[in-house]
């Protein structure tokens, strides 16, 4: 198991902080969500660099309002400039989000994105000549230098977007998945398309939101009123029914270091490659979860040879 953070930009200065440190601690990935707040790609760009070994990913950006070829533009662009760390992680986004903000059909999602994955992975190689039923992308970039972008993942939670993430990315970034879930269905469905597509072993992100406190009721009825907006959502509500559970909250990690510790290390033995923390509480309470991050991070650390 490798151990991550997945975070939102609030402020720009905490964020440069929070990157300078998951690196001392030697956390494996930090991950930044692309809302409609601070640009994902721009951030990284800023403050992700100088961190060898810390993979910074997009955790996701929605692939409906950028074409393919700018967002590899700008993705090669962040990629050179933070020394080869970059994952692009990309979303299709919520239909409630793509149709009235945007003015865009949310018809085949998994059409739209195994499309868009064709073409932004042609455009990465800076030669793209790709003709779909809803995308185009046709041209030559010119980014001078290298490395290439590492990785390229989705956020895949059912069945049909997990089939085109094994056979068209390195992996998946998953929230509001459980262990049940991703032992019965995540896992093996990616793995099983990759394989057929004579891909790598995927990797597997789970982002789960945590909150390290010794008073689990008041904190779970907290990060309800945060965690509520997914509820309704039709592919997190899929995934929260698979579970059974009714709200978003359930599916959290709350309790003592040793509780929290325990659940991470029980998401791993379901098959997550990767567990990425997202800190609740309050503030003495996400400093304890990010503590503790930090001591499972440099625990899992290799030793140097010699």
């Amino acid at each position: 198991m490798k151990i991550g953070i997945f975070t939102h930009v609030d402020l720009l200065p905490d964020i440069a902080r929070e990157l300078r440190s998951a690196h001392e601690d030697g956390i494996d990935s930090f991950w930044i969500t692309q809302g409609f707040g601070h640009d994902a790609l721009n951030v990284i760009s800023a403050y992700g660099r100088d961190l060898p070994g810390l993979r910074i990913g997009t955790a996701v950006i929605p692939v409906y309002p950028r074409h393919p070829m700018a967002l590899a533009q700008q993705a090669l662009t962040a990629n050179q400039i933070i020394g080869g760390n970059l994952v692009v992680g990309l979303g299709p986004s919520h239909p409630s989000v793509v149709e009235p903000c945007w003015g865009m059909s949310y018809d085949k999602p998994a059409r739209y994105m195994r499309e868009y994955l064709e073409a932004f992975n042609g455009a990465l190689t800076q030669r793209v000549r790709f003709q779909g039923e809803v995308i185009t992308a046709r041209g030559n970039l010119t980014i001078a230098g290298d490395p290439p972008i590492p990785a390229v993942m989705i956020a895949a939670l059912g069945p049909v977007m997990l089939k085109v993430a094994g056979r068209h990315t390195a992996g998946t970034i998953t929230w509001m998945v459980g262990r049940n879930t991703l032992r019965e269905l995540t896992v093996p469905t990616i793995s099983d398309a990759a394989e057929a597509a004579g891909r790598p072993a995927p990797e597997i992100i789970v982002t789960v939101p945590v909150c390290v406190t010794a008073d689990p009721v008041r904190a779970r009825a907290d990060m309800d009123a945060v965690l509520s907006w997914y509820d309704d959502k039709p592919s997190y509500r899929a995934m929260l029914d698979r579970e059974g559970f009714s709200t978003s909250n359930q599916l959290a990690i709350i309790g003592t270091a040793d509780q929290v510790q325990d659940e991470i290390a029980a998401y791993a033995a379901a098959g997550a490659t990767t567990v990425a923390t997202q800190f609740y509480g309050t503030p003495d309470e996400k400093a304890a979860g990010r503590e503790l991050v930090g001591t499972i991070a440099r625990r899992l650390k290799p030793v140097a040879a010699g």
